[in-house]
């Protein structure tokens, strides 16, 4: 299929593509998944209702046709779902392709780093949001310690894969932990992304005085440590990176809160069950799974993907107020992913 471009309402282009494989999670995390919301009885998704393989491959050659050019797994916990690799194969072999991504919280990479470095995975971001094991617990819901993860994340260098690390940061919670995590990260070679804690869904208690930004991180670690800024890799860059003086790491920000990246966010995510969100914190999905399996051409399937991309106008972080955080339809990052 010959490439197009495709662009917004605000003359943003299609760049990336967020792919949520299922809406399970073996973790409980308070900002994204709390146990007192996700309990035992908690109704996820039926298999039937999530987009198979070859769905998903379908559907990836399609966004790769309108200008995506990058691809990130995600959940849920992406690895629960069965023979991973296989998904990750399919969508490598894609032509025009040129990264693809997952991001999990690194207990299941063990068993299948490898299988997945050789399917032509290319980078993991994992989410550990503090080295102390007491916290950690608490913080994912399930007891676990932060072991699991570590070993996680040394499976996946030994397996020849990139590693960035995701902290997402809460006052009063864990902003004890932004320097012995960037401590930990710049020793490991690791990549730390801090992530200011956000208002996505309706089920993690968010308000603002919960946010540490990415001001106050930033002069927390100069104190520490010396930095200089690193240009952006590419047009729609989220994170705000720096690089340590003394030493070939960077850390990152992701600051959808205090400063907004709106003006260049190049974003689609398709759900577990083949909603297409035009935005994070976007409740309103557009079916595409139906459409395809009603027996849509590719041809139909790439026209009703411009139609939602041209009709995007999207910048709920540039308008964020405390009227909109209450009264807007949001759905949860376990169901759509990060």
């Amino acid at each position: 299929m010959e490439k197009t471009i495709i662009k917004d309402k605000l003359n943003r282009p299609l760049r990336d593509l967020r792919i949520s494989v299922i809406d399970r999670c073996n973790f409980r995390c308070q900002y994204c998944m709390p146990a007192d919301q996700f309990g035992p009885d908690f109704e996820f998704l039926p298999r039937s209702a999530l987009l198979t393989y070859e769905e998903i491959e379908r559907l990836g050659k399609i966004f790769v046709s309108l200008g995506v050019e990058k691809i990130r797994l995600t959940g849920g916990e992406p690895l629960m779902r069965k023979d991973m690799p296989i998904l990750v194969k399919k969508l490598s072999a894609i032509e025009g392709l040129s990264d693809i991504g997952l991001t999990t919280n690194g207990v299941l990479l063990p068993k299948v780093a490898s299988e997945l470095k050789a399917a032509g995975l290319k980078r993991v971001n994992v989410s550990l949001d503090t080295l102390n094991d007491e916290l950690f617990g608490q913080i994912n819901g399930r007891g676990v310690g932060t072991g699991p993860v570590l070993e996680g994340i040394e499976a996946a260098k030994q397996a020849g894969l990139g590693v960035k690390i995701n902290m997402v940061v809460k006052k009063g919670l864990n902003d004890t932990e932004i320097i012995p995590m960037a401590e930990y990260c710049k020793k490991q070679g690791l990549e730390l992304r801090y992530i200011e804690f956000m208002d996505v869904g309706a089920t993690n208690g968010w308000k603002m005085d919960d946010v540490v930004t990415k001001k106050q991180i930033y002069h927390l670690l100069k104190e520490h440590f010396e930095m200089e800024p690193v240009d952006p890799a590419y047009y729609g860059e989220v994170a705000k990176l720096y690089r340590y003086k003394d030493a070939d790491v960077n850390v990152g920000f992701i600051t959808s809160v205090s400063e907004s990246f709106c003006s260049s966010c190049t974003r689609s995510r398709l759900s577990a069950n083949g909603q297409i969100f035009t935005c994070l914190f976007n409740g309103n999905g557009h079916d595409i799974r139906n459409f395809m399996r009603n027996g849509a051409t590719d041809e139909q399937i790439a026209e009703r993907i411009t139609a939602i991309w041209n009709g995007r106008d999207d910048r709920y972080s540039d308008e964020r107020t405390a009227e909109t955080h209450k009264t807007r339809k949001k759905i949860e990052m376990s169901y759509i992913g990060g």
